[in-house]
């Protein structure tokens, strides 16, 4: 294989007209980052409430909280994409389907909604998992306090749960970040997207996709050690 290395292409001046080949690559950076911290906002505060569903001692919420959850996990992402971009504005009335389709950057609204919904599956099922693994004291204690449900949840048992699932919710907040990538089926120019644009334009792929795995380890590390932090800063004194 005859292949001619240039590390010097970033500096280069790319063809859209929005600086360097760098500057392409740090935009769609900077589109993988918000794009997985709105979906995370929407995956994070829907999959709580799922969760919460799930062990409530209601045949409804429980029934409606494990539609939700097999509904989302057992579709593929790519598929369920499609169907937010493609299929959902077409179910939707003649102006309201009009209006979302002539909105801009309607491919960013439409990924961070798909993750969002796709990711609080996942995250729900570890939020039940947290709250099961709690001594079934904890949620006596609070009722026989004089706590409603509500209370006991928001006050006492949400509280210790999260404490126990903060790193697999790390873990998973990774694969959200890593899945944006999904997002350049739909138009997206997030960071994989940018990296496929400029070994289209440049022809010189090791290098776009090495910078574009580069950067993606760096904001991974990033992550970790934030999420590192956090997890020793609400640890309970004394407790394993």
């Amino acid at each position: 294989m005859n292949y001619t290395w240039n590390w010097g292409i970033f500096l280069e001046p790319s063809p859209e007209g929005a600086g360097t080949y760098a500057d392409m690559l740090l935009s769609g950076l900077a589109w993988t980052v918000v794009t997985a911290l709105c979906s995370w906002a929407i995956a994070f505060t829907l999959g709580s409430v799922v969760g919460v569903m799930r062990t409530l001692p209601s045949r409804t919420a429980n029934a409606i909280g494990a539609a939700y959850v097999e509904g989302f996990r057992n579709v593929p992402l790519l598929v369920q994409m499609f169907l937010w971009y493609f299929v959902l504005p077409e179910l939707l009335p003649a102006r309201l389907s009009s209006a979302v389709k002539q909105m801009p950057d309607a491919p960013f609204y439409t990924a961070v909604l798909c993750l969002g919904f796709f990711t609080a599956a996942r995250v729900a099922e570890q939020v039940r998992a947290g709250i099961r693994a709690l001594p079934r004291g904890q949620a006596q204690a609070g009722l026989a306090l004089g706590l409603t449900w509500a209370q006991t949840y928001r006050a006492v048992l949400l509280p210790n749960a999260y404490r126990i699932i903060l790193p697999p919710l790390t873990s998973e907040f990774l694969n959200n970040l890593k899945n944006t990538s999904v997002a350049l089926t739909i138009g997206l120019l997030e960071l994989t997207a940018r990296a496929r644009s400029m070994q289209e334009f440049s022809f010189q792929v090791f290098e776009a996709f090495t910078a574009a795995t580069l950067l993606y380890v760096a904001l991974n590390l990033v992550v970790i050690a934030g999420a590192t932090l956090l997890e020793r800063r609400v640890a309970v004194p004394g407790g394993r």
